[in-house]
């Protein structure tokens, strides 16, 4: 017996030790490129098969090897057998290039940032459920892809609609032009609904609304019998949040539009006046013309944003972001004319002719008028750290790195030259900027009209080609818009889509186009206001919406597996195939206007925190060509992502003080509109006109 009882507890013991799980684990960094490390683990014990949940949302649940992971990143696995028996385990690929490590430091630095501007509030308080459902899964053509030249026919169905079908059965058979029928097999359990009839066509590449149309490519849906959560390859929920950056953005806008009794609408004909010059006066304060300081402005926004962005949105909204898109634009031209109103009105003239004004100067002066001066000088302090920060990255180095990667995808000559492409940059850069702003306006005086000019022909070129989809087009975005389909978050989803991508793109709201404005020669602060409010529509009215109705004319909207700016010019190259060359400059061209204007933008923020002097702005254009070299020359990952947020975060010190001083930018209006309708204004007199 007692012999019985040890064979027993061994064998007991023998168990026990069998389901424990041991993990061995390599890492592994192959190259200094950024983001590739690779994890491999090597499980043995318990009861196979595993399922590995990493934090790499990528990283599928049946994957024991994890890729593409940053390095310096701890990440997290936990390892569970068939028999429930789990195990978790931390591992970090060690960052070894300079390069990785700064990646790896300034990653914490943007999730944290991300958590505050992405932050969901309504999802916080439980009024909103931000995890994306599927209430049915869409049965494609197997292997169908946007560019496909095919006719697709229903040949006949081998289920009746309605019916319970199981995972695995045959539902279905389809015939094609060019190719053998083929057997269609139920992906998910439940209920089968029929989305084209037997013998019916269900996508034809010939007829241009399948190609407009959302979804043309799907035969058939299953609905399930319970909404079923979208995943993350790792099982995490796919959400759709609505970022608290974007409530921000566009309540300020909405907010201005009313306080100012719609000025983005009753504005627009004299905006246009004055941009015209109608209204120049050779000798007001200031350095620039109207029509200067705008473009100088529009060229610090229409850039990759107006290319990449708006490519992004539309793939993760489809058509009906591009609606939604529009109207942020024009609640966005309210939040321009408050903001640059207020950089004339505060701007100081030194005696030698510079104009420092913007944000800092109308969030400390502008509240100290309120005995607020210590709240004032907060926000001034908190606005000129960001805007020097967002100079750097979003204005400086996201760009050259981004361009330089545009050319060199369509000019292979270039690749593994990026540092020579940073000091070819820097040099054209450094050219302008040494003028100061007279310079910068002259030079984007003459850049954006033809950039936007070659952009927007070249869209309307590919719109006129595909004009016989002028209806699908925009039934799909009027559809799209107000019924979209639970895959694009609903109304929510698709418009949180258009609203950020206008709201990142136009800026307004982010106080940076003030200190461009600021400049511009005028005895009424008003009248900037005026110009500055048709920035937004350039911007996004104009630009970012072209692009989307190119994306969705020519089907591109539907290609998945691909964004950005290369989504934006294959849509190009599918009307005009030498374009995407020509894309390519123009890239390079809005990259390099961009980084004109942000320069100024910084320069002014660096001033404002380190004195005024010529030598404190000639060691800040220093500064910014380097940076122009390091952004072309090596990838920053995290480093960008930060700089670019920054951007953002300036619209929290700015939009408080635009609240603030909201009623006294009302007052200064109402006796501008007076002084028009009186026609006491300066009017500038016509050359050319005989005497």
């Amino acid at each position: 017996m007692k012999y019985c009882l040890t064979i027993l507890s061994f064998l007991l013991a023998f168990a026990v030790q069998s389901q424990e799980l041991e993990v061995k684990a390599t890492t592994a960094n192959p190259s200094n490129t950024l983001n590739d490390g690779v994890v491999t683990l090597d499980v043995t014990g318990g009861t196979p098969p595993y399922t590995y949940k990493w934090s790499n949302q990528e990283t599928p649940l049946d994957s024991p090897r994890a890729t593409g992971l940053i390095e310096g990143i701890e990440y997290t696995v936990t390892i569970t057998d068939s028999a429930g028996n789990s195990v978790t385990k931390e591992y970090k690929v060690e960052a070894e290039a300079i390069t990785e490590v700064f990646n790896g430091v300034m990653t914490p630095a943007v999730n944290g940032l991300g958590s505050v501007l992405f932050w969901d509030p309504f999802a916080a308080i439980g009024i909103y459920d931000p995890i994306a459902y599927a209430d049915v899964k869409l049965i494609p053509i197997p292997g169908w892809t946007s560019d496909v030249q095919n006719k697709y026919i229903l040949k006949k169905w081998l289920k009746p609609e309605n019916s319970q079908v199981r995972k695995g059965e045959e539902i279905a058979v389809i015939s094609m032009n060019d190719g053998p029928d083929e057997t269609i097999i139920a992906p998910v359990d439940g209920s089968l609904k029929y989305l084209v009839k037997g013998g019916g066509v269900i996508y034809n590449s010939d007829n241009p609304e399948h190609i407009i149309e959302q979804g043309a490519h799907y035969l058939a849906e299953i609905k399930y019998a319970e909404p079923v959560a979208l995943t993350h390859p790792n099982g995490d929920p796919v959400t759709k949040d609505i970022p608290f950056i974007v409530i921000w953005l566009v309540l300020g806008a909405a907010f201005f539009t009313i306080r100012m009794g719609f000025i983005n609408i009753r504005g627009f004909k004299h905006s246009i006046d004055l941009a015209r010059g109608k209204y120049d006066d050779p000798n007001a304060p200031g350095q620039v013309t109207h029509f200067q300081a705008l473009a100088t402005a529009v060229s610090g926004t229409v850039g990759l944003g107006n290319i990449a962005g708006v490519a992004v949105a539309v793939s993760l909204g489809g058509a009906g972001a591009t609606f939604w898109m529009i109207v942020c634009g024009l609640l966005g031209m309210s939040s321009k004319f408050v903001e640059c109103t207020l950089g004339v009105k505060y701007r100081d003239i030194l005696p030698d002719g510079r104009v420092f004004g913007g944000p800092m100067n109308y969030l400390r002066y502008g509240l100290e008028k309120r005995n607020m001066g210590g709240f004032g000088k907060v926000l001034a302090g908190v606005f000129a750290v960001l805007a020097v920060g967002a100079s750097f990255g979003g204005g400086n180095m996201f760009q050259a790195n981004q361009s330089f990667e545009q050319l060199a995808s369509q000019f292979p000559v270039l690749e593994g030259n990026g540092f020579w492409f940073g000091i070819a940059t820097a040099i054209l850069v450094g050219v302008v900027i040494i003028g100061g702003i007279k310079s910068i306006a002259k030079v984007t005086g003459r850049v954006v009209p033809i950039m936007a000019s070659v952009y927007v022909l070249a869209a309307l070129a590919v719109i006129i080609v595909n004009i016989e989809n002028i209806g699908p087009a925009f039934s799909a975005i009027v559809e799209g818009a107000f019924n979209p389909s639970a895959l694009k978050g609903g109304v929510i989803g698709v418009l949180v889509v258009g609203f950020q991508r206008a709201a990142f793109s136009n800026e307004a709201g982010v106080g940076s186009a003030a200190i461009a404005h600021s400049t511009a020669k005028t005895n009424n602060p008003p009248s900037e206001g005026f110009v500055a409010l048709l920035e937004p529509f350039i911007d996004t009215v104009v630009v970012c919406t072209l692009t989307a109705l190119v994306l969705i004319f020519t089907g591109m909207h539907e290609v998945e597996g691909m964004a950005g700016a290369q989504l934006t010019s294959d849509a190009f190259g599918s009307v005009i195939s030498w374009f995407p060359y020509v894309l390519g400059v123009a890239v390079f061209l809005f990259a390099f206007s961009t980084m004109i204007s942000w320069s100024y933008y910084g320069m002014r923020a660096w001033t404002y925190l380190f004195g005024k002097s010529q030598k404190s702005e000639m060691i800040y254009k220093m500064f910014f060509l380097i940076f122009v070299v390091v952004g072309a020359s090596i990838s920053l990952g995290a480093v960008l992502d930060f700089s670019d947020m920054m951007i953002l975060a300036m619209s929290f010190p700015n939009i408080i003080g635009l609240y603030i001083m909201s009623g006294e930018v009302k007052g200064d209006l109402k006796d501008y509109l007076k002084k028009l309708k009186a026609n006491t204004l300066f009017k500038s007199q016509k050359k050319g006109k005989a005497a």
